[in-house]
This record gives C-alpha cells, structure tokens and sequence, in this order.
C-alpha cells in the first residue's frame, strides 16, 4: 500500500501509532505516558515526563491536531484540562 491511499476503517485506528512515531520525541514521550495512565493534566503531565510547560503544550498541542489526543475541562477545576490518548 502507498502512502497516498486511503485507508480502510480498521487500519485506521492501527495507523495511529505511525502518526506518533512521525512526531517530535516530546510528542512520543507524552503519547506513551498518556498510553501508561488513563486522563492526566497538563501539570501533571510535566511532572511525569519530566519536560517543561511549554514542551508539554507543544506536545499536546501536535497530538491533538492528528487528533490522538483528546481534552475535555475538569469538573473538579474548570481550570484545567484532562487530556486521554485516542487510538
């Protein structure tokens, strides 16, 4: 299969990974501590994989555009964001 074909529904969802892995490695670290615990904040994020702020942002931020990640507000703090890994 090229790269330019379509894939079916099914291969889909496996692809994803292959999104992650074309990624930077700050995108890669926060995928797989995402894969590891189930809804993690940013803050927390930072914590676990041990980047700054602003790389774990950058991170988040070109994850959720190849939508592999999603975010949703905190009900317990409107402040923050829960982010969960979607493949």
């Amino acid at each position: 299969m090229s790269a330019t074909e379509p894939l079916a529904p099914d291969e889909e969802s496996a692809d994803r990974w292959t999104q992650v892995r074309e990624m930077p490695p700050s995108a890669k670290l926060v995928a797989k501590v995402l894969d590891y615990n189930d809804t993690l904040t940013q803050s927390q994020l930072a914590e676990e994989t041990l980047l700054p702020p602003r790389t774990v942002r950058y991170a988040l931020t070109r994850l959720e555009d190849a939508d592999v990640v999603n975010s949703r507000f905190s009900f317990t703090d409107a402040r923050k964001r829960l982010y969960t890994l979607d493949i």
